[in-house]
């Protein structure tokens, strides 16, 4: 695609990268409010059966997942006109998903910024090692990025070390607002938290507060995942790398059935978010139907993301994700070429 039809792409979406309060304030009633009854709900169902209860949190946790793309959508300023109103709410929202608003608006920005970009990985984004990072590396550095990648870890403690540990605390350097943001979230769930443990006993809270809280964490770590790697994803070095290809061609059009397309805010439409982060999540469809090429994006539907699972590492050459298995014999090779070159110099000179 030349500059000038880039160019054009860019300037096609501007006209859904406009705010709508009337619809920004339809979507916080018809999600926040539905999550904190269904919690309400979820709760009071402890005394019927507790796999309604279960199944009550399964429908919450995707308003969690609803509550956080509005949250997306202040951190890009996207929600509200005004910037005060996006800060205020995404600050809200954050309470409600448990993510620092300052601290993920700052990390985002530069996922945006650096999507794709092999030489500038490591902020915002899953980690992904190239075939000849992963043959390079130590036994060590291997074991740690296969269990990085294992979907236990991903989307099992995925969540858990998200909550717990990665939102709670600051980045090295960060400054005074963005900490005190992180301050004020954590202080404020503490006293929900004790709030609620104190009106309805912590067996209770828990029971409710911690499948939601996993499953949601768990099918948002999917779709942030599921969306960047696909088979044929874009990625370049810095001196090839092009922001509108790292848009169209290193985001995907995550095809889901309208229910979850709903739950998730649309956020299946990532080429469009990708290409212009300024536009709110309700006009994202909008944008993909309206302009012909974002259509040509990767398509990918709820059965053909599963075998995302499998690619883990991307390879430069057939520039394509690949698996582990696909490259065992190139890392035995490596291995032995390695024990021939250490044997070659402990051989002591004659």
């Amino acid at each position: 695609m030349s500059k000038q039809k880039q160019a054009q792409l860019r300037k096609s979406v501007l006209p859904f990268a406009q705010s709508d309060t009337r619809a920004s304030i339809i979507q916080i009633l018809n999600t926040i409010v539905p999550y904190l009854l269904l919690w309400f709900l979820a709760y009071k169902s402890l005394t019927v059966s507790v796999w309604l209860t279960f199944a009550l949190c399964i429908l919450a946790a995707g308003f969690v997942v609803r509550t956080f793309i509005i949250f997306h959508d202040c951190t890009h300023m996207s929600f509200f006109q005004n910037k005060k109103a996006n800060r205020v709410l995404g600050t809200i929202t954050g309470i409600i998903t448990h993510f620092a608003f300052e601290k993920w608006k700052w990390s985002h920005s530069i996922h945006h910024a650096t999507s794709s970009n092999l030489d500038k990985r490591g902020t915002g984004d899953v980690w992904v090692m190239t075939v000849d990072e992963y043959v390079d590396s130590s036994f060590w550095g291997r074991l740690a990025y296969r269990l990085y990648r294992n979907p236990i870890v991903m989307f099992g403690l995925g969540p858990l070390y998200l909550f717990l540990i990665s939102n709670r605390f600051n980045r090295k350097g960060a400054k005074r607002k963005e900490r005190m943001n992180t301050y004020f979230i954590n202080v404020t769930i503490a006293l929900i938290y004790a709030l609620l443990i104190w009106a309805i006993g912590w067996q209770a809270f828990l029971t409710v507060q911690l499948p939601i809280l996993f499953l949601s964490g768990a099918l948002g770590i999917w779709l942030f995942y599921v969306q960047h790697q696909f088979e044929d994803s874009y990625f370049e070095n810095e001196a090839e790398w092009d922001y509108v290809k790292a848009a169209v061609d290193g985001s995907s059009y995550y095809k889901l059935p309208k229910i979850i397309e709903w739950l998730t805010g649309s956020i299946g439409y990532h080429h469009v978010h990708h290409l212009s982060p300024r536009v709110p999540n309700y006009n994202l469809e909008k944008a993909h139907e309206s302009t012909p090429p974002l259509q040509k994006a990767t398509t990918i539907t709820l059965i053909s993301s599963l075998k995302s699972i499998r690619f883990r590492l991307y390879d430069e050459e057939s520039k394509t994700f690949v698996s582990f298995r696909e490259i065992k014999a190139r890392l035995r090779n490596h291995q032995s070429s390695m024990r021939i070159s250490t044997k070659r110099t402990s051989v002591p000179e004659k």
